[in-house]
């Protein structure tokens, strides 16, 4: 699969951009358990646009994360456009368009998954960003505003006209947001169109090996992005790819490697976010490391509660020695 002069192989595996956890320290995790393409966080085309600290420092990317593309979202076409051309600058493989975000007060504002509701300015952005920069550009959306509006065959087919050079579909419409099942038969329908010749990556549900060898077999997509199954689980990648390999499944980290892992993201969170920042964004990855551990509730919310660094280290520590 390639998209622009980046050839992905076989069967890559995506990260997906995600608010607040795919900052530099958890893609380069991720990355090294064999993410083949990472995103950063989506980036506020208004906040790009009028140097918003948090917004610039989104697009700081860093060679050892490459290949990655940089996630934009807004709703009026002049601010994209700038952002788009911002985003360039970065040096990124591609720039993508957020036209999936469930969120209310993004998708109300006719941003993210908003966009649905208006396809022809969703095509008419799409293909101004096109026209303005050089990379390639690509898009992530969703199967359609509600259970009545699943238009995701129809719009793909007028995104692709508008000149982008892959589409990721989340399985499920703005109104289901992270609820229900996701829908692959539409992603399917989506891929096996004959007037579709872009790469089709599909998002949603996807939790493991055996899910992704099935998803890949049966509609034909020619990637698969994983969201929510990686926050604590990075090494879901290496899972996956090790399934592919030879049909076995992999087993977890030891706890071991677990303390360390949880101990390298920590430090690589603490040297890219200010304050207590990267402690508190740190939480959800550190709750999900030691899932499943018995009797571990007193220690998780130690773990989940102190803002001390060295507290939790020696938390990490004690778990190391005392859960085995």
């Amino acid at each position: 699969m390639n998209i622009g002069d980046t050839d992905l192989g076989d069967r890559p595996l995506f990260l997906a951009p995600m608010e607040d956890i795919t900052d530099p320290s958890f893609r380069i995790i991720c990355k090294h358990y064999g993410a083949d393409f990472v995103y950063t966080e989506f980036v506020s085309s208004d906040g790009l646009i009028r140097d918003g600290v948090k917004s610039v420092r989104k697009i700081d990317i860093n060679d050892n994360e490459r290949p990655i593309g940089i996630q934009i979202y807004g709703h009026i076409i002049e601010s994209m456009v700038e952002a788009a051309k911002i985003a360039e600058s970065a040096n990124p493989e591609l720039i993508d368009i957020n036209f999936g975000c469930p969120v209310k007060k993004i998708a109300n504002r006719g941003a993210g998954s908003g966009m649905m509701r208006n396809v022809p300015l969703m095509v008419k952005m799409t293909e101004s960003i096109v026209k303005a920069v050089n990379l390639p550009v690509t898009v992530k959306t969703r199967l359609g505003w509600d259970e009545e509006s699943k238009n995701i065959v129809d719009i793909a087919e007028r995104l692709q006209d508008a000149g982008i050079s892959a589409i990721t579909i989340h399985g499920r419409t703005r109104s289901q947001m992270y609820k229900g099942d996701a829908d692959w038969r539409l992603i399917g329908e989506v891929k096996n169109n004959p007037r579709i010749k872009i790469p089709v990556i599909g998002n949603g549900d996807v939790n493991g090996p055996e899910k992704a060898e099935d998803i890949f077999k049966s509609y034909g997509v020619d990637g698969i992005m994983i969201g929510r199954a990686t926050v604590g689980r990075p090494w879901i990648f290496r899972e996956i790819k090790h399934y592919f390999r030879t049909g076995e499944i992999l087993p977890e980290p030891t706890l071991n490697e677990k303390v360390d892992l949880a101990i390298l993201h920590l430090k690589k969170s603490l040297d890219y976010k200010e304050g207590n920042r990267g402690i508190y964004e740190m939480r959800r990855h550190l709750s999900n490391y030691f899932k499943g551990l018995p009797n571990f509730k007193e220690t998780r919310l130690k773990l989940l509660t102190s803002l001390d660094i060295e507290e939790i280290y020696n938390l990490l520590e004690y778990i190391r020695t005392n859960w085995y």
